[in-house]
């Protein structure tokens, strides 16, 4: 429940593409938003009729070429002068809303930082470099994302500020889940690498994966996260093999 009857003059702008199981949580999770747009990319389920019933505008974005563009086409129809950006797999709090007023009330930045506190099969992933997930996601309507189908960001002037308080993020119901994303932004990377004229050594292909799961399990703590430690710094690790691997099979077909 929001923390004062009066909303917070925030528009929280949510991209979503057949979410049918996250949307109405993730609505209700910001309610003390002033406005909450769904900017939809051509969902095939229920998850605008769940929308609608939840209260949020909808837009249709079928035409984005890719998320940061969907979102954009939201914040330009945003009415406040500050924007949240949410993912339909992420949970607002009263945490954050007490955060949000209070840096809309004084902001000393255009732009902010929002920590994220990342869940994996029902724990939270506390090393690995989880932990330190803080994209900008609070800042000025005036400010757009840039056009990289991967690792999209804010353009901003200056460096960012942080908020006090944190996403609840649940990016994987099911690995199945996870390993339709993992087809997709391996392709996605390996793509944008091929067009920046970027090749796939047989290095890379050797050396960086192994490299990885070291980093996130060793050098980063993820072995203190148990199982789950492992298992992601695994998952992490097959991750770049199948981009470079990807970008190596490109440069076989060009």
């Amino acid at each position: 429940m929001p923390i004062s009857a009066d909303p917070v003059q925030l528009s929280v702008v949510i991209a979503v593409r057949n979410e049918s199981a996250n949307i109405a949580a993730c609505i209700d999770s910001v309610r003390w938003a002033g406005e909450i747009i769904v900017a939809d990319h051509g969902s095939t389920d229920d998850t605008l009729e769940h929308a609608r019933e939840a209260g949020a505008t909808i837009i249709d974005g079928a035409e984005a070429s890719t998320i940061g563009a969907l979102r954009n086409v939201a914040i330009a129809q945003a009415r406040n002068h500050w924007v949240l950006v949410v993912d339909a797999d992420e949970r607002g709090t009263s945490d954050l809303e007490r955060a949000v007023r209070d840096v809309i009330a004084r902001p000393a930045s255009a732009a902010y930082r929002v920590p994220r506190r990342n869940y994996f099969f029902g724990g939270e992933v506390r090393h690995g470099g989880w932990e330190t997930d803080r994209p900008v996601r609070l800042f000025d309507s005036v400010l757009r994302y840039d056009d990289s189908k991967v690792h999209e960001h804010v353009i901003t002037s200056g460096e960012p500020g942080t908020l006090g308080a944190s996403l609840l993020h649940y990016p994987y119901a099911s690995l199945d889940i996870y390993f339709e994303k993992f087809v997709r932004y391996s392709r996605w990377w390996a793509e944008e690498q091929s067009r920046r004229g970027r090749r796939a050594s047989m290095a890379a292909i050797v050396f960086k994966p192994p490299a990885r799961f070291v980093k996130m399990f060793i050098f980063r703590l993820g072995f203190l996260d148990g199982t789950r430690g492992a298992v992601l710094a695994s998952l992490a690790a097959a991750s770049v093999c199948a981009k470079y691997a990807r970008l190596w099979a490109m440069q076989c077909e060009s």
